[in-house]
């Protein structure tokens, strides 16, 4: 008698098993009637020149990047994408040798420091140089001429661990699109 008891309980919970899985199909398939949908057709391609918006960065991707002395560095608060005072400050005077040189298309490269995840800091770089490129289109740079990119911590200019070098990373570089056929020239100014 003592081993029907064993095999008694096993064969009951497989019972209770197969009952509730045999219920549950059941239900999905009673629940669940499925129709037939028509696939959506496809939009047509609409031409690249009308896709375009007024808003939007130019492609300068694969292009090389200078610095260039009159175009400053901002630094932002820890966790940040604000601009300060100072950082603000910076910016203007950017924004007025970019003024007087028209032709110049420029790429804001947002920085972070070392602490954080990669993911994270990639995005916090992308808000620091969307942040730089929208106070410059404030300022009466067109949105076409700055295109932005972020390095999160990828490209840091200090390795120590410590708030000052932590401070010297958290950044957005103001570089020089350069022109593939001008490629190692200086630039017109």
């Amino acid at each position: 008698m003592k081993k029907s008891i064993p095999f008694a309980a096993a064969a009951a919970s497989l019972a209770l098993l197969a009952a509730g899985c045999a219920g549950t199909h059941a239900v999905k398939k009673a629940d669940a009637p499925v129709a037939a949908a028509a696939p959506a057709p496809a939009p047509a391609p609409a031409p690249v020149e009308a896709s375009r918006s007024v808003d939007m960065e130019p492609d300068v991707r694969d292009l090389a990047t200078r610095e260039i002395p009159e175009l400053k560095i901002v630094h932002f608060p820890y966790d940040s994408d604000r601009l300060d005072e100072a950082a603000r400050a910076t910016l203007k005077g950017n924004a007025d040798y970019l003024k007087a040189h028209p032709a110049m298309k420029i790429q804001v490269a947002g920085n972070c420091d070392q602490r954080g995840t990669v993911p994270y800091n990639l995005a916090l770089g992308q808000r620091r140089a969307a942040a730089v490129r929208s106070y410059y289109n404030s300022l009466g740079v067109a949105d076409t001429r700055v295109a932005t990119i972020s390095y999160g911590k990828e490209k840091p200019l200090c390795a120590e661990a410590n708030e000052s070098c932590w401070g010297r990373n958290r950044r957005a570089s103001t570089l020089e699109v350069l022109n593939p056929h001008l490629a190692g020239q200086p630039a017109a100014r």
